[in-house]
């Protein structure tokens, strides 16, 4: 089992952060590929963030409210 970094998806070629909005999964949750866990956003657009991987949702790095940049880590899944 490895552990995969979840990183922020750049959603236009002018983004360049965004505001998480809120996490729809809390850490221990299962959470399964290409599952909606978190929605962000960014100039006003709202943006859904996927699961990579499925696995167990191990680390939430950017809180709720926090900016992050594009393809900084947000959260960390250990793969199943």
């Amino acid at each position: 089992m490895s552990i995969v970094e979840v990183l922020l998806p750049q959603a236009g070629m002018g983004m360049q952060d965004g505001e998480v909005v809120e996490w729809l999964k809390n850490i221990g949750d299962v959470v399964k590929k290409d599952e909606v866990i978190l929605e962000v956003e960014s100039a006003k657009v709202t943006i859904d963030v996927v699961a990579p991987v499925d696995g167990e949702l191990i680390e939430i790095v950017a809180e709720q409210g926090s900016v992050i940049a594009v393809r900084d880590v947000i959260a960390r899944i250990k793969e199943h």
